[in-house]
């Protein structure tokens, strides 16, 4: 059995225009409670604008978020993974790239987010669900 990110993943994300400013996405990002925005190009994922992209390359260079858009900081390209792919080769790109969130896209749609905190947090069940088809696989009944 195999587990796809389309069951691990936030059906709900913040997104933001890349034309905003920096300072509409930091109040964007602290409405929504999230550490990060989906940065959107006439509604296509072109990005992803992080809180720690903001103190890398906003505060800690002295720059005035007021005079930046967020096209300007976004990380870019946006690494992503399909819906149908598997969780396992999800957290394998996740780790790779050092990220903690993998926007799912299919055909330039995006889906969802997946992030380190949904497998931390679903990690138990996930574990629980492999240990049983281990032992199907290894037991066979019949």
């Amino acid at each position: 059995m195999s587990y796809r990110v389309k069951d691990y993943m936030d059906r709900e994300f913040p997104t933001i225009e890349t034309a905003s400013s920096v300072v509409e996405a930091a109040k964007a990002m602290a409405k929504a409670v999230k550490s990060y925005l989906i940065v959107l190009d006439k509604g296509s994922p072109k990005g992803m604008l992080t809180e720690d992209d903001l103190v890398r390359k906003v505060i800690a260079t002295e720059k005035d978020p007021k005079k930046l858009k967020v096209s300007d900081v976004m990380s870019s390209p946006l690494i992503t993974v399909d819906p149908d792919e598997d969780l396992i080769k999800a957290s394998e790109i996740m780790q790779k790239n050092g990220i903690k969130r993998l926007p799912v896209v299919k055909e330039g749609i995006i889906y969802g987010v997946l992030t380190s905190q949904n497998i931390a947090q679903k990690c138990g069940a996930y574990v629980e669900k492999s240990v049983k088809d281990i032992l199907r696989w290894s037991f066979p009944m019949g």
